[in-house]
């Protein structure tokens, strides 16, 4: 029972956090689906984390996208894609299923990460190998470490010519052979500038992709985009909220949830077969 009992303080400290009248609000009513991909009514989802409060808000991220996930993931509906950047901020269990099963269902799942390192320190070593290994295409900047060594091998080897030049008293000799090395060799991927990029993709049976490895340079041109962002406009504002609808929004889900454990309570009390799954806890005497 004190084992359980401190198992319960463990949970309450935790839930703790998310108890705020503001993320009360968010997750209440029904103003929309997350099926995006519905052929009738198809929607784009957008959510933000904070990174102050990363590991509160990323489990209420972890709950939407676990639900989204489902929905998504099934037959008969429109191409979608799912973009989760700065991936390991948030935790969804089993992930390399959805890689492996989504594609068929016409789900493109893209996960944005800083470095291996990372994906590793929140998902663990085995998970993160799966993730690594079982996606198809890979784009990768400047990395460092043990991250651009496992992208160099996966990039494989080539044959490169090598030239080596001998030269003595008696004269000058030039000797050239082949040799199998590294297309992109981890010297390669740890200079890499800021828009340049290494990766490897995969392809089709019916479009064949002869290079599938590349490295390539991203050139944009900034004039063009900085004009483009000044001419956005501020989205229009859904419903004017202020601190009193919040609060009472809050109120209203607290008695809820009082009213719901009420009426359990009632119907295990006055139900025999179920009054051993209360749990009656005693005053502690003196």
């Amino acid at each position: 029972m004190e084992q359980l009992e401190g198992q319960i303080a463990s949970a309450k400290i935790s839930m703790a956090r998310l108890s705020s009248a503001q993320l009360y609000y968010v997750l209440s009513g029904n103003d929309f689906t997350l099926d995006i991909n519905n052929p009738l009514e198809p929607k784009i989802v957008c959510m933000g984390n904070n990174p102050q409060k990363i590991q509160t808000y990323g489990a209420v991220l972890s709950l939407y996208v676990s639900r989204l996930i489902k929905q998504v993931n099934q037959k008969g509906k429109l191409k979608s894609s799912l973009i989760f950047d700065e991936f390991p901020t948030i935790y969804l269990n089993n992930m390399d299923s959805l890689i492996a099963t989504a594609r068929s269902n016409k789900v493109a799942t893209c996960l944005g990460i800083q470095d291996f390192s990372q994906l590793r320190k929140d998902y663990g070593r085995e998970q993160a190998d799966v993730i690594l290994n079982i996606t198809g295409n890979i784009i990768s900047g400047q990395v460092n470490g043990d991250t651009a060594k496992q992208l160099s091998e996966r990039f494989g080897k080539i044959m490169q010519d090598r030239e080596s030049l001998s030269i003595n008293s008696a004269d000058t000799s030039i000797s050239r052979s082949k040799q199998l090395e590294f297309a992109v060799p981890v010297s390669k991927i740890s200079s890499l500038s800021s828009g340049e990029f290494v990766g490897i993709v995969a392809d089709n049976p019916d479009c064949k992709i002869e290079l599938k490895t590349f490295n390539s340079e991203i050139i944009n041109d900034h004039d063009s985009l900085k004009k483009e962002e000044n001419s956005y406009q501020d989205i229009a504002p859904v419903r004017k909220i202020n601190n009193s609808i919040v609060q009472q929004n809050y109120l209203q889900v607290k008695q809820d949830i009082q009213e719901v454990l009420q009426a359990e309570m009632e119907r295990l009390i006055n139900n025999p077969a179920l009054q051993h799954l209360i749990i009656k806890k005693q005053a502690p005497t003196d």
